[in-house]
């Protein structure tokens, strides 16, 4: 795992943070996961497709960045529902298919740890013929899966958003045979202002950030009007360090971090750099007008007094360094 996937899955996996995108984009904004409802399971997702255990040549095995299980009220019953995350700092041009995989084998662990419950239990004995050889019962529910995958960079998303843009030119009738797969995308450039208050955590930090990284005037008043920005924690610089360059530097012996101050730093620095780097260069042009001068003088000392480059600078008396600066000049 890299620098970039490190950072955002150990950001993403904080409770309040996973709640936060979920009601964001599916609730937009408002408070229904509660994060303590959230219970973490294993992101290795393994099963076999197709066939048992002799028709299948090798198991597939997937690992997700988080997934967790949330039980919820609704209609004065038990909801249970599982939440995925895939953290994307580059874009997938396959995304679609890799989320489907995904997807498709947890619902196959689903159904075979259904099977195995029953097969423990010995409660296949009075069912019908069928529903023992499928190993899942007709009364048997699966929990549905929602993928987010959540894009960490200030670029538009352009990859396909379904399996159905993937495709060539098909005709409508096939099309309409073959299950389309769309994934759920959280992307930075594509939020609206206004939306990001919708968050209610450090996410509206970080992602609003991360849309106006490449624009430094829009970031600027993006970090003036957010008092937020002056307590920023050590993970979420991590994730804007590795995702976009900030180049912040957190705060030694702080758990907090002031960026508005970092990047006022940054942008002195920046500025004493360039000043230097323009008084360079004028000094070397300065240097190569006075070299031209020079060389024009040794010339023509050279044409009217018929003196060797070596006399012509003798009778100049130029130092050391001149000459060494003029003589690829002369030819």
């Amino acid at each position: 795992m890299g620098v970039k996937d490190t950072v955002t899955t150990k950001y993403m996996r904080q409770i309040e943070i996973f709640a936060d995108i979920f009601n964001f984009y599916i609730y937009d904004g408002k408070q229904v996961i509660d994060p303590a409802s959230l219970e973490e399971l294993d992101t290795r997702e393994l099963g076999v497709p197709y066939g048992g255990e002799k028709g299948a040549r090798q198991p597939v095995q997937k690992n997700r960045d988080i997934m967790k299980s949330v039980i919820g009220m609704a209609d004065q019953r038990t909801a249970y529902l599982l939440l995925a995350i895939e953290n994307q700092s580059n874009i997938h041009y396959a995304m679609p298919v890799k989320n489907m995989v995904y997807d498709a084998l947890q619902y196959a662990e689903q159904v075979e740890s259904a099977a195995a419950s029953h097969r423990k239990s010995g409660d296949y004995r009075n069912v019908a013929g069928d529903e023992y050889l499928s190993g899942f019962l007709k009364r048997d529910r699966l929990l549905p899966v929602v993928t987010l995958v959540v894009y960490f960079d200030s670029k538009e998303w352009d990859g396909p958003l379904s399996i159905h843009e993937m495709f060539q030119d098909q005709d409508k009738k096939i099309l309409a045979l073959v299950p389309d797969y769309k994934i759920n995308l959280v992307s930075p450039a594509a939020i609206r202002d206004d939306d990001f208050d919708k968050f209610h955590t450090s996410l509206k930090e970080v992602l609003s950030f991360i849309k106006y990284a490449r624009n430094k005037a829009a970031l600027k008043k993006v970090l003036e009007d957010n008092e937020a920005f002056r307590h920023l924690g050590r993970e979420e610089v991590d994730v804007l360090n590795a995702c976009v360059g900030a180049n912040i530097a957190p705060q030694k012996g702080e758990e907090e971090t002031d960026v508005c101050l970092a990047i006022e730093q940054m942008i002195e620095e920046a500025a004493q750099e360039a000043a230097q780097e323009a008084t360079q260069k004028a000094a070397q042009k300065a240097r190569n007008e006075q070299i031209a001068v020079l060389a024009q003088s040794v010339r023509n000392l050279m044409e009217h007094l018929n003196l060797t480059v070596e006399q012509a600078m003798d009778a100049m008396g130029m130092s050391e360094q001149d000459r060494q600066d003029v003589l690829p000049l002369i030819s």
